[in-house]
């Protein structure tokens, strides 16, 4: 993560406002504060608000887009570790702590030759369960697992049982939270 940038937009851009969800454009030639740029995501100041701004977006800021780079298994396998990878991509755009290290990953399991493919089957919850942008970072996570070599289908499945509570972080995460 970097210091607080202020950037110009270098055009109209699609953002939500953070925590409710709400989707606003911000107007090309905005002044905006990025406060968070982790995952290929960017947490922005823009009038008092907080938003989120995709990475697909990432132009909009003068940025470049997060690039993957994972090999593809020559035998149409997919790698578990380059899944937990792109999930560790995935933050919350409030927290500068990745999902699997917030504890919010209940499950992950692959399932080679489906119906559909290779199919991943994610259990996740947030922090709170009225969270605004709980669509947009399970969608974060599903898109990113997407993008795994031999990925053939992703499914999110949120839930709230049993709730998150602080005890789920790991050490890392209390650690970059100053809870230690």
């Amino acid at each position: 993560m970097q210091e607080r940038e202020v950037v110009l937009t270098k055009r109209e851009v699609e953002a939500r406002l953070v925590p409710n969800g709400t989707e606003v454009m911000i107007p090309a030639d905005s002044f905006v504060t990025v406060t968070q740029s982790l995952g290929g995501s960017f947490t922005v100041s823009v009038n008092g608000n907080l938003a989120r701004i995709e990475g697909h977006n990432a132009d909009a800021l003068g940025k470049k887009p997060l690039e993957s780079s994972f090999e593809t298994p020559e035998d149409g396998t997919v790698n578990e570790n380059q899944v937990w990878e792109a999930i560790r991509n995935c933050y919350d755009p409030e927290i500068p702590v990745n999902v699997v290290d917030l504890g919010l990953i209940y499950e992950c399991r692959i399932e080679h030759d489906t119906e559909d493919g290779n199919h991943i089957f994610i259990l996740m919850t947030l922090t709170a369960a009225g969270c605004g942008m709980g669509p947009v970072i399970t969608e974060d996570v599903k898109t990113k697992v997407e993008h795994v070599p031999n990925v053939d289908k992703v499914t999110v499945e949120l839930t709230f049982d049993p709730p998150w509570n602080s005890d789920m972080l790991t050490d890392e995460a209390r650690l970059e939270l100053g809870m230690f």
